[in-house]
C-alpha cells in the first residue's frame, strides 16, 4: 500500500478532492474520490467521510492508496446454488464467507470467480474486476444475488434498483426484542470518521432508509424482515444497530457468537421485472442451515413462519 502525507497550505478554505487533486499529479479528482468513499484519506487523524469536506491551514493529510487488484481473473470452479438461471441473467444464493469480486485481500475465490467457470460471457458494465455484478452482499451475508450476462440486463436491473421497482427482502436475528411491530430507520450512512472498516450514522452522510417488521419473538432474540428502500453499505447492520437491536453475530457492528460465521442476516427475497421479458420474477433463497438452528433455538418454534419451517 502507497501512502502520501500533506501538510495544507492555503490562503482560503478549500474542498479536499480538489485541494488533492490539485497537489498530487498522479491522482485524478475521481480517484480521490473514490479513495474518501473507501475511507482512505484522514484528515489530522480523522478518517475523511464527505468529498466536500473543507480544508483549513495547516491540517495534516494522508492518502493511502490500495496495491491494485491483478485485473487478470481466473475461473474457479467454486459451486454455486442457482436459483433462476436464463440467457440474460442468473441469480444465486450467495453463501456465508463468499466475496462477491476481487478486492484488496481478496484476489481470486470470489463470486466473480465463480460465475466465469460457470458462465464466462458476462456483463462488462463494471469493468474488467467485476463482470456482471449488478449489486452487492457483504462476504458474511448470504442469500439472494442477481448477475447480468449482458450489458443490456445489467443496465435494466442497475435502472430498476434505483427506481426502487426492484425489491430487496432480508431476514435477520436481532439482539434483544423490539417493542413495536414493525417501524422505519432514515437515519445517514457514511464511512465511520475513525475506523475506516466501518460505517456509521453520521450528519453529512448518504440518505439511508430501511423498513423492518418483526416476524417471530424470543426471550432475549428476534427475527425481522428488512425491506431496503435504498442500498447503502453495511445499512441494515448499521440502522439495526442504531435501533438498539444489532444483528446476531455481527463482529463490526455488535460481537461475534462461538459457532457462528459471520452476521445472522439473509438476503432473503429478490422481486425484479426480467430486462427482456418484463416478467416479473421472484427468486427466494433459504437461509443457511445455521441460521434456521439459531432460530430453533433461541425463539419459539410455534412463533416461527411457516416458510422457515
Amino acid at each position: 500500500m502507497e501512502t502520501y502525507e500533506l501538510l495544507a497550505q492555503l490562503t482560503k478554505e478549500e474542498r479536499i478532492d480538489r485541494y488533492l487533486a490539485e497537489n498530487l499529479e498522479n491522482l485524478s479528482r475521481s480517484r480521490i474520490q473514490r479513495l474518501i468513499e473507501l475511507g482512505e484519506v484522514s484528515i489530522n487523524g480523522n478518517i475523511c467521510a464527505n468529498k466536500k469536506e473543507l480544508l483549513k491551514q495547516g491540517d495534516r493529510l494522508v492518502i493511502s492508496i490500495p496495491d491494485p487488484i491483478s485485473q487478470t481473473l481466473e475461473p474457479q470452479a467454486i459451486p454455486l446454488e442457482i436459483l433462476y438461471e436464463d440467457q440474460d441473467l442468473l441469480v444465486i444464493n450467495k453463501p456465508v464467507g463468499l466475496v462477491v469480486h476481487p478486492a484488496p485481500g481478496h484476489q481470486d475465490h470470489t463470486l466473480v470467480n465463480a460465475l466465469l467457470a460457470h458462465c464466462p460471457n458476462l456483463s462488462g458494465i463494471n469493468g474488467t474486476a467485476r463482470p456482471g455484478i449488478v449489486h452487492r452482499l457483504d462476504k458474511d451475508t448470504s442469500g439472494a444475488i442477481v448477475v447480468a450476462k449482458n450489458d443490456l440486463a445489467h443496465q435494466s436491473l442497475q435502472a430498476q434498483i434505483q427506481a426502487k421497482t426492484a425489491k430487496r427482502e432480508y431476514l435477520g436475528i436481532v439482539q434483544g426484542v423490539p417493542k413495536l411491530s414493525q417501524g422505519t430507520v432514515n437515519a445517514p450512512i457514511g464511512r465511520h470518521k475513525t475506523n475506516h472498516q466501518k460505517m456509521a450514522i453520521i450528519e453529512d452522510g448518504r440518505i439511508a432508509i430501511t423498513h423492518w417488521q418483526v416476524l417471530a419473538r424470543g426471550n432475549n432474540y428476534a427475527l425481522l424482515k428488512f425491506d431496503l428502500e435504498t442500498g447503502r453499505t453495511h445499512q441494515i447492520r448499521v440502522h439495526s444497530a442504531y435501533m438498539g437491536h444489532a444483528i446476531a453475530a455481527d463482529p463490526v457492528y455488535a460481537h461475534s457468537i462461538k459457532g457462528i460465521d459471520g452476521q445472522l442476516l439473509h438476503a432473503w427475497k429478490l422481486t425484479f421485472s426480467h430486462p427482456i421479458s418484463a416478467e416479473r420474477i421472484c427468486a427466494i433463497a433459504l437461509p443457511p442451515t445455521k441460521f434456521i438452528k439459531f432460530l430453533y433455538r433461541f425463539l419459539n418454534p410455534a412463533n416461527i413462519p411457516n416458510f422457515l419451517v
